[in-house]
């Protein structure tokens, strides 16, 4: 009878503890600096999410490289659910090529829920005689390592979509790593480098105005945004799909009744059709997981699939 009672106990007091979190408030750590999609997401879902939550979210910019600083941070933070992670697309891929990230973005890390993602789109300089990708394609081979492309370093999501397109299609190109996109893109709109995969938030001014030439999107379907930009799948590169990604993650042992509640509310904001609208307008589509488990799951799929093709084109730090 008495095993029997602290069974009982210990499950109402599992259960008190469901129900209180949070009981304080939640610091989300951004790993870069102020300004840029990554920390403006974050900001704009934390304060949606805090409003349903009851408490504050803190947001926190610790950066430093490669973003490798404030990871570090939070995967030695207490797994408590007070302690969170703004991540993106580079968080799975960094530790492949950078060994001296010590993370492992599965096994240190626990899934939230992704809050959005934003297309890539391949823009040429508009004197480039390619208006398709098959013309784009054609024109590469003929001047095997002619055209260049630009992109923020290696492993950017800019030089790996670079990457994979030249894998699919066969060609070579030269690459001209950046300190940021913003620079490559001036050069590609000066005509210093021929092309270079952008997010489409950056580029969506400079392709209204002329100022490059987009010829399709990274993602498998095509933006509302732009309805006659045609995708790289259905431009012959089946399966091509590159996207940049925001999401959050906590440390690994966070107890699941807090990874749960943090994901309700994160596919809360992010599904609101006013908030979805505001963001999508900016290029931005906002969504979330179904689940913690589905967030994690995702993040796996990214960090092997990277692994890959790091492996075979020979991706190396800078």
């Amino acid at each position: 009878m008495q095993r029997f009672l602290a069974f009982v106990l210990l499950g109402l007091a599992t259960a008190a503890n469901a129900q209180s979190y949070p009981s304080k408030p939640i610091h989300l750590i951004v790993p870069l600096v102020p300004g840029g999609n990554q920390d403006i997401m974050a900001r704009a879902v934390a304060e949606e999410m805090a409003k349903g939550l009851g408490q504050p979210i803190v947001v926190e910019n610790r950066p430093g490289q490669s973003a490798i600083l404030g990871t570090q941070v939070v995967k030695g933070s207490s797994p408590d659910g007070y302690t969170l992670l703004s991540v993106s697309v580079t968080f799975a891929r960094v530790p492949t090529i950078v060994k001296a990230a010590n993370y492992d973005p599965v096994a240190d890390f626990a899934g939230v829920s992704l809050t959005c993602s934003i297309p890539q789109v391949l823009v040429v300089n508009p004197d480039v005689p390619a208006h398709s990708v098959q013309e784009l394609v054609a024109l590469a081979k003929a001047k095997p390592g002619g055209l260049s492309f630009g992109g923020s370093g290696n492993g950017s999501t800019g030089h790996v979509a670079a990457e994979e397109f030249m894998r699919m299609t066969g060609v070579k190109m030269l690459h001209v790593p950046y300190k940021g996109n913003a620079q490559a893109l001036v050069d590609v709109m000066g005509g210093q480098i021929t092309l270079m995969f952008d997010q489409i938030s950056t580029s969506m001014p400079h392709m209204r105005s002329g100022k490059v030439r987009a010829l399709a999107i990274t993602t498998l379907k095509r933006s509302p945004l732009f309805p006659d930009l045609p995708t790289l799948d259905e431009s012959g590169l089946k399966g091509f799909e590159d996207v940049t990604w925001n999401g959050i993650v906590a440390p690994a042992g966070t107890p699941h009744d807090a990874l749960a509640r943090l994901n309700a509310e994160a596919a809360r904001v992010v599904s609101q059709p006013e908030f979805h609208k505001r963001w999508l307008e900016r290029g931005i589509d906002t969504a979330g997981s179904a689940s913690p488990e589905e967030f994690s799951a995702y993040i796996r799929k990214e960090a092997q699939s990277f692994a890959t093709l790091a492996r075979e084109a020979g991706i190396k730090a800078d």
